[in-house]
């Protein structure tokens, strides 16, 4: 009956299961592998052809001759790269062509496979198109913008890429004086920034993994304290990224109420790092969020952060099939008994019943018939939860 709504989280294991024969040797190759390719990085400007005419930018244009390509609409100049050299050219004849065809739109990423003259032959590239601003002093400058790009096998952390590209356009002009102490640093660490923390995070908590994957469900808060900064920001983005916030249909009140009924019924969830050993305070989790705590463990253990975000994003796709199946359920139960019936089975068999009810009760809060069906619900779950105790 409920086989279909397994399948996701069997696949996660099927993912996770590819690494499993992987030695020492094999692991070793691979954080190696990581580590030259993630370094990988390239920025270039793009300036209008219209632009040129000033005897500055003649000056400037005429000294970077050797890594400018002209097209008849613009002119894209490489301004730093960690590429090797055999390989730059290639990309820049790759990004010209995107741009050409009006491909890359500003501040919004983009990720294709691209075949460059590395040791890794295709690679994931993330390439993103940050626009000069725009100013009336200058307008002959619209339209002009730098292109920067990442390598990897980087789909799920488009966002994530989104936002740390953001962060570097303040920092961007079209001569660059500020390349040695600002921006390079800054593309240096892409990948340790954008990459790293849910490996960070799942290395650091191991096994109560689970505790954190079930207060981003239920929209507990979470604290951490004795930590460093680097920390307390990774855990907050682990948990906006577990969280389905803006992922699942909702009126505009029910984060909200969920977020009054989780802080009314439990307390923030403490991460204490002062000594020696992570300990919790308030942790909670169930069955369902147990079950994810090995795939999570074994990639962290196998240094690849990529099928620890496929393994998250699997995760959160469980959970929206299960909170799906239980509204369907709940329409359904409001006709028919033996709807209800299916519907507390269900919930007795996918492990998160806790959770799925209390989104249920804040999305359905203004529907009288089915917060009664929800109450009973959970009279039934209550009822299951004291029948191992006695």
């Amino acid at each position: 009956m409920f086989t279909s709504q397994t399948s996701s989280f069997q696949e996660s294991l099927d993912v996770e299961d590819k690494d499993a024969d992987f030695d020492s040797e094999d692991l070793a190759a691979y954080g190696q592998k990581t580590q030259q390719t993630s370094c990988y990085y390239a920025v270039y400007y793009s300036q209008s052809s219209r632009c040129e005419s000033s005897e500055e930018s003649e000056s400037w244009s005429q000294k970077r001759a050797d890594s400018t390509t002209s097209q008849e609409d613009f002119s894209l100049t490489l301004l730093d790269s960690s590429l090797p050299s055999e390989a730059e050219p290639e990309l820049r004849s790759y990004i010209s062509r995107r741009l050409s065809k009006g491909a890359l739109l500003g501040g919004m990423g983009n990720i294709a496979t691209v075949e460059l003259s590395l040791p890794e032959q295709a690679v994931g590239c993330y390439c993103c198109f940050l626009e000069q601003e725009k100013s009336p002093e200058q307008p002959e400058a619209n339209g002009n913008g730098w292109v920067v790009l990442n390598f990897f096998n980087l789909l799920t952390f488009r966002i994530e890429l989104d936002k740390y590209m953001q962060g570097l356009q303040s920092s961007l002009t079209p001569e660059m004086q500020n390349l040695e102490s600002e921006v390079r640093p800054y593309l240096s660490r892409w990948y340790e920034e954008s990459v790293m923390h849910v490996h960070r995070v799942v290395q650091l908590v191991q096994g109560n993994i689970a505790f954190l994957l079930h207060a981003a469900l239920s929209h507990t808060n979470v604290e951490v304290i004795g930590a460093d900064e680097r920390t307390k920001t990774d855990v907050s983005r682990f948990i906006k990224a577990a969280s389905l916030q803006g992922l699942v249909q909702e009126e505009p009140n029910t984060t909200s109420l969920c977020k009054a009924i989780s802080e009314a019924s439990n307390s923030a969830l403490l991460i204490d790092c002062s000594s020696g050993e992570t300990t919790f305070t308030n942790a909670v989790t169930n069955r369902f969020c147990d079950e994810w705590i090995q795939p999570f463990v074994n990639a962290a253990e196998r240094f690849n952060p990529f099928i620890l975000r496929q393994i998250l994003e699997n995760f959160k796709l469980k959970a929206i099939q299960d909170m799906n199946n239980l509204k369907r359920f709940i329409r359904q139960a409001e006709m028919s008994h033996y709807a209800l019936f299916r519907c507390c089975l269900f919930l007795q068999s996918c492990g998160n019943g806790d959770v799925l009810l209390q989104n249920a009760r804040a999305e359905h809060s203004g529907f009288p018939e089915a917060c009664s069906i929800i109450r009973v619900l959970e009279e039934f779950l209550s009822e299951q939860a004291v029948i191992p105790e006695q």
